[in-house]
């Protein structure tokens, strides 16, 4: 085959003349470099934790004690009526806007005791005092969590719990049946902290996309707010501690319990604007979900239906009041809040899940009503709690964000006091102890 002379016309082109135009941008050292180097996430974008100016050790102790008590509350609210449909709730026990007794038998995840009075609280709290529980066990404040550390200590304290309703020598059944629901309540835990623990890849892997059934489970955001607490006003720093202790998380849940802690440290920070604080949903991404391919991050779409909910629902006016609007039993608000209450009810249902506890249905209906409510503790999680679904879940994870928020004296009183009461005299759960004990490890004794 003959070469064509234009071959090797194009060929000197290319060897001589194009090093040529290299050379001449080689030379100019006074450019603009235009590169663009990848962060590396997320160590790059994490700040270091230092206490914010103008947040003392009293008011760090009232923002915890507030985040505390309001999500124990939360918890509270909704306890009553968890998993159930929101008609059911207002025949039953028409508008809820404060504590009753928790008319339900004892379960592992819920209240431990049958009928427990009012202030009772069930897993929710529980998870928040077995993680700050924890941290006070470290003798200095930490700025890194060790995730290893956090599943031996469920892994240990079930392996306890399980002694304990082996040596249970009794004919009466209740003390062993009150056992029972302590090992069951962590069990599916266990089974992912124990090989997490002992670093077997396999057995990890195999046990987290089986736990609650390989649903996208809320576990994270049942502590993460202990975590936003522990990190007042270092929202980056509050997510990647939440995210490494994620181990329970399947998918986006995880970046959704990273997002719960950043809002809470958010929340701790003094003298913010409210509306800075769900901001932190576009705004704070250590791990960069915002690049995900070909999905995005969907915890931010999350958050922009809640804005669209309630921007549709805030939106009526009294001409779309219906005519036949029934006010139920014990509301104290006008018709027009019931209308946009409605509204916006009517619109998260068309967002619902296939189950009340997926991480995606919960920041859902916890972003609504924060910004349904404006910044009112009562209005947010009346909000919450006469929506149902699990809604415990949520009001807990929304009382501690308000809480933090507010601080401890901001609360409605009757509520906090009610609250702190049952769960030290019926629980043995002190959120006051709690509270003193981590800003002694913040700020010493």
């Amino acid at each position: 085959m003959h070469s064509h002379p234009y071959y090797f016309i194009a060929l000197l082109l290319i060897v001589f003349i194009l090093p040529a135009c290299n050379d001449d941008r080689a030379g100019d050292d006074n450019r603009t470099d235009y590169s663009l180097n990848a962060p590396n996430w997320p160590a790059d974008t994490i700040e270091e934790f230092q206490l914010p100016n103008g947040l003392s050790r009293e008011a760090y102790y009232n923002k915890l004690l507030g985040s505390l008590v309001g999500s124990a509350i939360g918890d509270a609210m909704g306890a009553p009526t968890e998993m159930w449909h929101r008609d059911d709730i207002q025949v039953m026990h028409g508008y809820v806007d404060s504590l009753d007794a928790l008319i339900r038998e004892g379960s592992p995840e819920g209240p431990w005791e049958v009928n427990l009075p009012e202030g009772g609280t069930t897993d929710d709290t529980r998870w928040k005092y077995l993680t700050g529980g924890w941290l006070t066990g470290y003798g200095r404040h930490q700025a890194r969590l060790d995730a290893r550390d956090f599943a031996r200590l469920i892994t240990d304290h079930y392996l306890e719990d399980t002694q304990t309703a082996l040596d249970v020598r009794s004919f009466d059944p209740g003390p062993l049946e009150r056992e029972l629901r302590r090992v069951t309540w962590l069990q599916e835990w266990a089974k992912v902290a124990k090989p997490y623990y002992e670093e077997d890849l396999d057995a990890y892997s195999y046990a987290l996309n089986r736990f609650y059934g390989g649903e996208m489970a809320c576990a994270g955001m049942l502590y993460a707010p202990m975590l936003g607490a522990y990190y007042p006003a270092h929202p980056e720093r509050a997510y990647t501690e939440a995210y490494r202790l994620g181990i329970f998380d399947l998918g986006y849940a995880r970046d959704i319990t990273g997002l719960t802690a950043a809002y809470v440290a958010e929340a701790m920070r003094p003298g913010i604007p409210f509306e800075r604080i769900t901001l932190l949903s576009r705004s704070t991404d250590p791990l960069n979900y915002f690049s995900s391919r070909l999905v995005g991050r969907i915890s931010y779409r999350l958050f922009r239906d809640a804005k669209y909910i309630v921007d549709e629902a805030r939106g009526l006016t009294e001409a779309d009041i219906p005519a036949d609007l029934e006010m139920p039993k014990n509301f104290k608000r006008g018709p027009l809040y019931l209308a946009q209450l409605q509204r916006a009810y009517e619109l998260l249902d068309e967002k619902l899940q296939d189950i009340p506890f997926h991480a995606g249905e919960v920041h859902l209906i916890n972003l609504t009503a924060l910004e349904f409510g404006r910044g009112d503790f009562g209005e947010t999680l009346e909000f919450v709690t006469n929506y149902g679904r699990d809604n415990d879940t949520v009001a807990a994870v929304t009382g501690a964000i308000l809480g933090a928020y507010l601080g401890f004296e901001a609360l409605p009183q009757d509520l906090a006091r009610t609250s702190l009461q049952a769960n030290k005299e019926l629980l043995g759960i002190s959120l006051e102890d709690l509270a003193r004990d981590l800003t002694e490890q913040l700020y010493g004794k």
